[in-house]
């Protein structure tokens, strides 16, 4: 990891809620900005009826001649059984009902979301007696719990609600723990902590605001339960005494005289209805606004469906196994812009660039997995004569994993640590070549010897975790192989190991390529694994297509500034006792990319033509392009 990408990620804890754009993402939701302006809409009544309609909660208000009347003029909603207005009592009433939410919610968050944190974050001790204090809350029925306390103390909504908040707060402290398990392990949580970060700092910036769309979640639904049981109580009699108006007590009234007048049930059961509508629309919404926030980067929202429409087809007789042309992909903002290149039947191309430049999304666009909004603006992925921009997801389903496999630079990740590893390669050859499950057992044997594993039989029987991480590795190289594809994708397959096991994986990989004629895509930050194995190398450099050409002649004499200084910046060519030579400066975010050459800020070859308009990828000799306007001077 570079000096700037560990930074970067000791810098990636930042609070979603403190991004200027949270706030606009939100809004610009038809339905959050509705629920919003509803809620708020609430929140001024309750402040302000109380004060404009003092007479509401006197015993004498109403007009006995006035009972019973159905929604005019004079009175919108009518009036009820002794003459009073139903629309200032249901205003009146929305204060005393949301600060009885507001209470609860309150109490469940101040001690359900630290708990669930210290717990899923120190483990030990603390999360064991965490989890037992909370078997015993769990224990407890909360309703009668709290018709014990309002007996107690008759008619105080603050003995009651907070009763309910302790009572729930022990739910929201396992889900709460549950967000935290995971995000804990996260290796940016690690860096944090080994650069000497407090604790509070990291639960505070790396802990806390990845798991606030699963607080926002289920506060909106212990809101509402919090309205429900404040209504309820309520509508016993047990909070609100009357003459008083609150939303529950005025259900209760209706229900009364529901023969008489059944009109009087519906203004409180809809504010009721509609309120906590809105609180779990809401909730969805916020979680969804800040999940964006992490998948993408800041930027105005592009509209263009997820996928390409079909383009023309392909040229015939074309050489290339895969043909990426103009590929634009596309979050909140534009991430990877018209990324062309080819790859030929039984050629390695190797895809270079530094973190952020747009390598890992080129490769997951190509196979249909985009995360999150990711979605193809443009551009065409031809492979064997289709386009895979333009398939649906089940034509995708047909292709991963068959004609194109994919290995990752985390072996753990592709495999299940529940299944043996035996049971997942036939799964995978059952599912591709249609086999018995005889006939796919001695497959998967036959894919084990093939990645050179000793002793396959015994292999197949064990799980992953017992398994080094360079066996791993090969075993996904077996899971990939199982449909016997003609393209293999890797993304830093040799990332995550050591020196030997890592020469060992790639004389794996050029033995299969001899072997099956098979194309392979390779992502890598390794100038000494290009070396070794590509045949041809795309340099990329902020979402573009800075440099192709065949990895020799790249080698002998770069033309692009950027592929230069990478190859300067090559740990395996500085001399012993000297700094490390780097490219100043950091890989610009997709919303400030600079005009023209994008890298004309880190450039010491920059001139000002550089920056005035986009720089095209030129060819430069045969079989060579190039992005930079002064490519002579560097082949000179």
């Amino acid at each position: 990891m570079s000096t700037s990408s560990f930074g970067l990620e000791l810098r990636g804890g930042g609070s979603w809620a403190s991004s200027p754009g949270f706030l606009r993402r939100l809004l610009r939701r038809p339905l959050a900005f509705a629920c919003c302006a509803y809620l708020l809409l609430l929140v001024g009544v309750a402040i302000v009826a109380p004060v404009a309609l003092p007479a509401t909660n006197g015993e004498f208000a109403g007009d006995l001649a006035s009972i019973h009347q159905g929604p005019s003029l004079a009175h919108l909603l009518g009036t009820d059984a002794v003459g009073r207005d139903v629309l200032d009592r249901l205003l009146v009433g929305t204060r005393v009902t949301l600060v009885g939410v507001a209470e609860a919610l309150l109490i469940v968050l101040v001690l359900g979301v630290p708990a669930g944190v210290v717990a899923g974050y120190f483990g030990g001790w603390t999360d064991r007696a965490v989890a037992w204090l909370s078997d015993i809350a769990f224990s407890i029925p909360a309703i009668v719990f709290v018709i014990v306390v309002i007996s107690v103390f008759p008619g105080s909504m603050l003995a009651a609600m907070t009763t309910l908040g302790v009572l729930a707060a022990p739910g929201l402290m396992r889900v709460v723990r549950s967000a935290t398990l995971p995000v804990r392990e996260e290796l940016y949580v690690e860096a944090a902590e080994i650069a000497g970060l407090g604790r509070p700092y990291v639960l505070g910036r790396h802990i806390l605001p990845r798991i606030t769309g699963v607080v926002i979640v289920q506060a909106s639904f212990l809101a509402s339960v919090a309205l429900v049981a404040q209504t309820g109580f309520a509508f016993l009699g047990m909070l609100v005494r009357p003459p008083a108006p609150s939303w529950g007590g005025m259900v209760a009234d209706g229900t009364k005289l529901l023969f008489v007048d059944g009109w009087l049930i519906w203004p409180p059961g809809l504010a009721i209805a509609v309120t906590i509508l809105a609180l779990c629309l809401l909730g969805d919404a916020v979680r969804d606004a800040a999940t964006e926030s992490w998948l993408a980067p800041e930027g105005p929202a592009r509209r263009s469906p997820r996928r390409a429409t079909p383009g023309r087809p392909a040229s015939p007789g074309t050489a290339a196994l895969l043909s990426v042309e103009g590929l634009s992909v596309g979050f909140a903002t534009r991430v990877v812009d018209g990324v062309s290149f080819d790859v030929e039947a039984g050629q390695t191309v190797g895809i270079v660039g530094e973190s952020g430049c747009g390598k890992s999304v080129t490769v997951s666009a190509i196979l249909g997995l985009l995360p999150g909004a990711g979605r193809i603006e443009d551009g065409r992925v031809l492979f064997a004569g289709q386009d895979l921009a333009a398939l649906s997801e089940r034509g995708l389903g047909r292709v991963r994993g068959g004609e194109i496999g994919f290995v990752s630079q985390e072996p753990m990740v592709s495999l299940d640590p529940a299944f043996r590893v035996g049971h997942q390669l036939e799964e995978a050859l059952r599912h591709h070549l249609k086999v018995s499950k005889v006939a796919a057992r001695a497959r998967a044997i036959e894919l084990l010897e093939t990645v050179r594993l000793p002793d396959p039989e015994t292999v197949a029987r064990r799980y992953p975790h017992e398994l080094s991480g360079g066996m791993t590795q090969r075993v996904a190289i077996a899971r990939a192989l199982a449909g016997e594809p003609k393209l293999l994708i890797a993304d830093e397959p040799t990332a995550a190991l050591d020196v030997t096991v890592q020469a060992e994986i790639l004389a794996l990989l050029r033995e299969l390529k001899a072997s099956r004629n098979m194309a392979i895509l390779l992502v890598t930050h390794d100038w000494g694994v290009v070396a070794d194995i590509c045949d041809r190398v795309v340099v990329m450099y902020a979402g573009q297509v800075v440099e192709r050409a065949d990895a020799r002649a790249l080698f002998r004499r770069p033309l692009h500034p950027y592929t230069r200084a990478l190859l300067a910046s090559d740990p395996h060519h500085a001399p012993e006792g000297d700094a490390l030579p780097t490219i100043p400066g950091i890989v610009p975010s997709p919303a400030r990319w600079p005009a023209g050459c994008r890298f004309h800020p880190r450039c010491a070859l920059a001139v000002r033509a550089c920056g005035e308009r986009p720089i095209d990828l030129e060819r430069a000799t045969v079989g060579r392009q190039t992005r930079c306007i002064r490519f002579e001077e560097l082949a000179a």
